[in-house]
């Protein structure tokens, strides 16, 4: 198992270091990375997750998939050397295979797993938004078992068996890592969308309920550290 000093990734990493990658293949990712970090659904904040950066973005691509590396979340953009090319994995083994200026995300895994499942999808975004989380059940969305914790070789199989189907746009919560969604469809774009317009949806639920709107309503004070970790 590969560990870094806040043991952050889970699996066993072989990283080869290498220089940033082509432009072409982070620049969609860049751009709804600045939207999401604005939305606070990825970022960092020292009263959340206690302190770590959370939030993860990829997107398909030859080869393999490109994802944000490790505690990148917390910069307020990022630049092509903060990506990561995922060329192999396998979730029963627990092993991946990467190669960039940084090592991946400790979600890579998850991702892969969407990836595996979902042959059409070409992009996947793992952000945390307490407001869609809370109402998960409510907006009718799929969640994976609260007792299986992140970036395990358990999440990456039960994300496999929820993805069961054809259908690439879809979007799910993460029962057992506090406020985790993941979106994933065809490209960028779509992911990007179909999430804004689940928030839009979250919020509209909450007026309902007579629930205050703001900042204060998506980020609790209140945490359960036993699935609060960097991602």
């Amino acid at each position: 198992m590969n560990h870094s000093a806040e043991g952050v990734i889970r699996f066993d990493l072989t990283h080869t270091k290498t220089p940033a990658l082509p432009v072409e293949d982070t620049a969609g990712l860049r751009a709804w990375f600045t939207i999401l970090r604005q939305l606070e659904l990825l970022g960092q904040n020292p009263g959340r997750y206690l302190g770590y950066a959370y939030g993860n973005i990829s997107r398909r691509t030859e080869g393999g998939f490109v994802i944000s590396c490790t505690q990148t979340s917390g910069k307020a953009a990022l630049q092509q050397e903060d990506f990561a090319l995922v060329t192999g994995f396998d979730t029963r083994s627990n092993r991946l295979v990467s190669e960039g200026p940084c090592p991946p995300s400790s979600e890579a895994m998850t991702h892969g797993a969407v990836y595996q499942a979902l042959p059409r999808g070409g992009a996947v975004f793992h952000v945390h938004s307490p407001i869609i989380w809370q109402h998960a059940r409510t907006l009718g969305l799929p969640e994976t078992d609260p007792a299986i914790e992140y970036g395990t070789p358990e999440m990456a199989e039960a994300v496999s068996a929820l993805l069961e189907g054809n259908k690439p746009d879809r979007i799910f919560s993460m029962g057992g890592h506090e406020d985790g969604i993941i979106t994933c469809a065809g490209n960028t774009e779509k992911a990007g969308m179909l999430l804004i317009k689940t928030l839009a949806e979250a919020y509209r639920l909450a007026c309902l309920r007579g629930l205050p709107q703001g900042s204060e309503s998506n980020h609790p004070k209140s945490l359960n550290p036993r699935n609060t970790a960097p991602i």
